[in-house]
């Protein structure tokens, strides 16, 4: 397919298509010093002018005086909260007149969304939680009803390792749309029957030769930016479970969940019942967990992993080792959003390398 070249002052343009089509478009805007994904309908409202700095427990943004809207690497979302929701209530029972319970599943009725910004990790770890919640009703329900338009990075954070895990930061699958900014508009491939239909509606120029050689530096210079981890670690945690390192990281560890809740190929769940307050219906939910909580690891009377280092190291075996056995890959995209938002600055990429070198 041909790269098309779309003016910024035509990006609106595209979100009325999308619109007039039946897509909610979701895309990022600032909310509380950081970039979230949220309904819009003008690019107005999008996060116009924002450059991120990330480090170990460390986010910030600043403004600056471009016109860009994508030149940001990852805030704490990605699309995961779209289609794997943190809380949904999946199935209710209810008596009926004769006392007897009725089951029923709840279906929810949501539009198609359009989601604007996804990037080459966010995208990867997409097909993870595909391949988890393959048979999940509720999960596929939004995901096929999602609309990608991913952006290729310019440029990384320092918590970004992308290229390591052979995500990144080029998107090269997955999306419908894939775009790279520059200053004046958007290189765009269409990668779907649906998005070309869409592409059709603005009458596009191809993009030049100069905007294209832009564009692919400005991708490999994001990947010369960033840091590194082991493309393959699997076999390597599970043989160094006794390892001391897990025990000197826990020492700072809080156990809080950080790294599980902003991770976007996560997906541990629980799920408990509520009572209506007249005992008369039950809602089944299913929520968010982590690995973290004591209860997670709670079997019959006994929680078997009772200490934070056992926690800890349960995480990051079964992302970097054990996960290759259970999808066939790592369980790690190189967002580093595990890095940046834990509140005391554990770097997975250094304690990869404590506990392997340890024992060589």
């Amino acid at each position: 397919m041909t790269a098309l070249f779309i003016p910024r002052k035509k990006l609106q343009e595209l979100v009325d298509i999308l619109t007039e089509h039946g897509y909610q478009c979701i895309g990022p805007s600032v909310k509380d010093g950081a970039i979230v994904f949220e309904p819009f309908s003008c690019v107005d409202a999008l996060a116009k002018g924002y450059v991120d700095t990330q480090d170990a427990g460390r986010y910030s943004l600043t403004v600056s005086n471009l016109p860009t809207i994508f030149d940001w690497t990852v805030g704490p979302q990605g699309i995961k909260p779209w289609v794997f929701k943190p809380r949904e209530n999946l199935w209710q029972a209810q008596k009926d007149s004769n006392n007897n319970l009725q089951f029923s599943e709840v279906k929810e009725e949501s539009r198609p969304i359009a989601f604007f910004g996804a990037r080459a990790c966010d995208i990867a770890a997409l097909k993870i939680q595909d391949q988890h919640f393959n048979e999940d009703l509720h999960y596929n329900s939004r995901r096929e009803k999602l609309f990608i338009i991913g952006v290729n990075c310019s440029r990384s954070a320092a918590t970004c390792f992308c290229t390591s895990t052979g995500d990144g930061p080029e998107i090269t699958a997955g999306v419908d749309i894939s775009m790279s900014e520059l200053l004046d508009g958007f290189i765009i491939h269409s990668t779907s029957l649906r998005a070309r239909l869409t592409i059709d509606e603005l009458n596009l120029d191809p993009a030049s030769y100069a905007q294209l050689q832009q564009a692919k530096k400005n991708t490999q210079n994001a990947a010369t930016q960033q840091r590194s981890l082991p493309r393959t670690l699997h076999t390597q945690l599970t043989q160094r479970t006794e390892s001391k390192a897990w025990d000197t990281i826990a020492e700072t560890c809080l156990a809080c969940g950080n790294c599980t809740a902003v991770c976007p190929t996560c997906f541990c769940n629980n799920q408990h019942d509520e009572s209506s307050l007249d005992g008369k219906t039950v809602s089944h939910f299913r929520e968010w967990d982590s690995c973290f909580n004591e209860g997670h690891s709670y079997i019959h009377g006994v929680v078997i992993r009772a200490h934070t280092p056992q926690r800890y190291r349960q995480w990051l075996t079964h992302k970097l080792d054990t996960w290759h056995d259970q999808i066939g890959r790592s369980g790690c995209v190189g967002c580093g959003r595990c890095i940046s938002w834990c509140p005391v600055g554990i770097d997975i990429t250094e304690t990869v390398k404590a506990v392997v070198e340890e024992s060589e």
